[in-house]
């Protein structure tokens, strides 16, 4: 049996899950994927300071992942908005040419997007309500939330 290694490359953050869909490939499996618009930059508790978003599209590969999506996915519509916890693997740049005129850029223009694969959510709230996700996972049912809740609670403002 040899012993497999790898370069491991997570990103971690906070962000709102939009764009929640089956995607069917002309080879291949089917595969969930989804997109996230990560916060970063800075803010404050008064809300005066807004973040600025990264967006990433990917995959969701987790398999408690994939339980959490199942269960948000309802509720990922326009009037609700999805925050969640997450941890993203084996992000890459990839490139494509916008195909008619949006409010960014012009059709023709090349645009970027960050791939990967979504390997797990911490945890997750739905216009402003944490989500008990202690059925996906029981053993930290117990545990202290506060430090995600307060992360989420500064971060709406």
């Amino acid at each position: 049996m040899s012993d497999s290694k790898f370069f491991d490359l997570h990103v971690t953050g906070l962000g709102y899950l939009n764009r929640v869909r089956m995607v069917n490939p002309k080879k291949g499996d089917s595969f969930v994927a989804c997109s996230i618009a990560a916060l970063r930059g800075e803010w404050n508790k008064e809300g005066s300071i807004k973040p600025e978003s990264t967006k990433f599209d990917v995959r969701v590969s987790g398999s408690d992942a994939k339980l959490i999506i199942d269960l948000l996915g309802p509720f990922n519509d326009k009037n609700r908005k999805v925050m969640i916890q997450f941890k993203l693997g084996d992000i890459y740049g990839e490139t494509y040419v916008y195909e008619k005129n949006t409010e960014y850029a012009k059709k023709g223009d090349v645009g970027m997007m960050i791939k990967g694969r979504l390997l797990k959510i911490y945890r997750a709230w739905i216009n402003g309500e944490q989500v008990d996700l202690s059925a996906v996972y029981p053993e930290e049912a117990n545990t202290d939330q506060s430090a995600a809740s307060e992360e989420y609670a500064s971060a709406k403002g």
